[in-house]
């Protein structure tokens, strides 16, 4: 859910984040209080799963992933501010290592991945991206999760905020993803009805959309479902989750549109996690296994 529909073109930069500062801070990543000890991800190599990788990654010996570290719990920088952490990164490396190859995650914007993939920096994209007609004409798409969008407020919703009635209300979401669309949408209907507009207050990235929230910058905010409760988490209840999820779609590892054989031995791999039970465990290290899925497909 979290990416829109249609490609834009911005420049790959490293995001420097500040680490967490404590239960109350959502300024970084860290863990959510309460997360279980890290899952091993460590992985026998299957050899007919080596054989497929594309012969770029057999020549570099690893696998070059473009991914926004800017979205916990799902990929964010860890306490040093520099290695990648989160469910997308504990689980495909965990994929990779069915292949007997490391991965390399590189800090990108999240809008220059797909363009990325398909020009050749990286060999593939891990970022919750939702799978889309769109997406699917470009690259080809593994689904292996699903997510849809929640709104989050402070303790008891002071502002009684209505995600069926925001009109006027300061709400926070992250520049380029499906939220914009969302709040676009609801927004069109509060002036139609000549209610002010939903005053949408864009973050590059969501860690700063969740500061915005607890600071009061911003009446509320929506984003993907695991990272709204993640910040419900990671504050001690400080936000709480808006009503229930909704709109919800797969998200889906982006791989080259000519590398269909690397795209199905990675559905593959994801299956052999899952019959291991360490696709379920990795999840619950990170409280989102309820959008756990068993049909991992490419291009569903």
């Amino acid at each position: 859910m979290r990416r829109m529909p249609l490609l834009t073109v911005s420049s790959v930069a490293a995001l420097g984040l500040l680490s967490a500062c404590g239960s109350s801070s959502l300024s970084g990543g860290g863990a959510p209080p309460g997360t279980q000890p890290a899952v091993a991800t460590t992985q026998t190599a299957d050899p007919q799963l080596a054989a497929k990788l594309p012969p770029k990654i057999k020549a570099a010996g690893k696998i070059v992933v473009g991914t926004d570290t800017s979205y916990p719990p799902n990929e964010f920088l860890g306490a040093d501010g520099k290695t990648a952490e989160g469910m997308d990164i504990d689980l495909f490396t965990a994929v990779a290592q069915k292949f007997g190859v490391p991965v390399e995650f590189r800090t990108a914007t999240f809008g220059s991945i797909i363009l990325g993939v398909t020009g050749g920096k990286y060999d593939v994209g891990v970022s919750s991206f939702s799978i889309n007609p769109d997406r699917k004409k470009q690259v080809n798409m593994v689904s292996y999760y699903s997510a849809g969008t929640l709104w989050g407020v402070p303790k008891g919703n002071p502002k009684k905020v209505d995600p069926d009635n925001a009109c006027g209300l300061n709400v926070g979401v992250q520049k380029d993803t499906v939220q914009i669309d969302d709040l676009t949408a609801r927004s069109k209907k509060c002036t139609a009805a000549g209610k002010p507009a939903i005053n949408q207050v864009v973050e590059d990235l969501q860690v700063k959309v969740n500061a915005d929230l607890t600071s009061g910058k911003v009446d509320a905010m929506v984003a993907d479902s695991p990272v709204t409760l993640y910040a419900v988490k990671q504050t001690n209840g400080a936000v709480e989750a808006l009503g229930k999820s909704y709109d919800t779609a797969p998200y889906g590892y982006v791989v080259p549109k000519d590398q269909t054989v690397f795209a199905q031995a990675i559905v593959d791999a994801l299956k052999a996690l899952d019959a291991s039970g360490d696709y379920t465990r990795i999840l619950q290290k990170w409280n989102i296994a309820d959008g756990a899925i068993r049909n991992f497909a490419v291009n569903p």
